[in-house]
């Protein structure tokens, strides 16, 4: 091979983004996270000075101290669980492309490694083909678009020429569904389960709204997210239910063993429903002794999965009667994932663009 190749080769480079995650358990790191994060007008989708006042003078005064009791029961010695899974995954992948000339680089959406930082060190090395895998299975606003709008701005300040893709959201791609169910199958293998709960993020409900581009087709009906539409196309909801289905199909569960719900939900505007603590909390009193959670929104197990199901979920499910509950460990850096990553990343279809309307692709 001449130096002429492997330089061109060396130009091309693939950047893997997550979410984020705090530099550290003190105090001052998690409110700086915290910060950044929630107020990003795609997460928290209100006018700038309400959005202000509900970070700064509601949220950061107490919130950052309990989100440190919860990270500290799942921190690790090498950092937190979200980090050390996204640096795995980066550094299996890079092994698997290194001789077919890719750069890979993991970044998370909010503190660090940061985007911009490897924005800067593309641009050290003039790469001019990057691809974008936002890690976020289901397409929603407040995670894939703000993350792929961020790409944007930087790639305009430092890599004007390059050619940037996006791949799409992945929320029924075989390598996706294949890798899940994979270690849903090895993991309860020794676990015998009266229920299935599939855990999702939530959002609220006027962010699901936003994506409706008809303006009406959005929670008109109670079955509206069960089958996907033109209408619903962009609608995390529907993208939950049909992850689900792949994933049931895949089990082998009928409908009366399974329940999709959502987690995570902050403040009092609506949130989408049902709510998984809740859900978590009425099984026991259906009969439900044995409760498998799996959270196919998550590609790495961190302060949702681990504190949020594993942890006080598991608590509440047990002091409501119930007997057990197992968490499902997520996709992590498995080889089947590392596998999956770059089937999603090299043997997808991708364009250029990335937005709302569901050209992300």
């Amino acid at each position: 091979m001449t130096s002429a190749v492997v330089e061109s080769k060396k130009r091309r480079a693939i950047l893997l983004l997550n979410l984020g995650t705090p530099d550290s358990l003190k105090i001052r790191d998690i409110r700086k996270y915290l910060k950044e994060f929630l107020m990003d007008p795609y997460v928290i989708d209100i006018p700038f000075f309400a959005r202000w006042f509900l970070v700064h003078g509601l949220i950061l005064p107490t919130r950052p101290k309990k989100a440190a009791q919860a990270y500290h029961k799942i921190w690790t010695s090498q950092g937190s669980p979200l980090l050390v899974h996204l640096n795995d995954l980066t550094e299996k992948l890079q092994d698997r492309l290194a001789g077919e000339g890719w750069f890979v680089r993991g970044v998370m959406r909010y503190g660090h490694p940061s985007i911009q930082a490897a924005f800067q060190e593309f641009q050290n090395m003039k790469i001019q083909e990057l691809i974008v895998l936002p890690l976020y299975p289901q397409y929603s606003l407040a995670a894939t678009e703000s993350s792929i709008q961020a790409c944007h701005r930087l790639a305009q300040a430092y890599l004007p020429q390059a050619h940037l893709r996006f791949i799409q959201p992945f929320y029924e791609h075989p390598a996706f569904i294949r890798s899940f169910l994979k270690i849903a199958q090895e993991s309860l293998k020794s676990f015998s389960f009266d229920h299935l709960l599939l855990s999702y993020h939530g959002l609220p409900e006027r962010q699901i709204r936003k994506t409706d581009e008809t303006g009406k087709y959005c929670f008109s009906s109670l079955g509206c997210c069960e089958r996907e539409t033109e209408e619903n196309r962009n609608c995390y909801r529907a993208h939950c239910f049909a992850t689900s289905r792949r994933l049931i199909e895949g089990l082998g569960l009928v409908n009366h063993q399974y329940t999709v719900t959502f987690q995570s939900r902050l403040g009092r505007t609506p949130w989408i429903q049902p709510f998984t603590d809740e859900v978590i909390r009425r099984l026991p009193s259906q009969g439900v002794r044995r409760l498998a959670v799996l959270c196919p929104a998550f590609v790495a197990d961190c302060l949702e999965t681990l504190e949020e199901i594993e942890i006080r979920g598991k608590t509440d499910f047990i002091n409501a009667g119930g007997e057990d509950l197992k968490l499902v460990p997520s996709l992590n850096s498995s080889d089947i994932w590392v596998e999956g990553v770059q089937e999603l990343i090299l043997g997808t279809s991708t364009q250029s663009s990335g937005s709302a309307s569901g050209s992300i692709c």
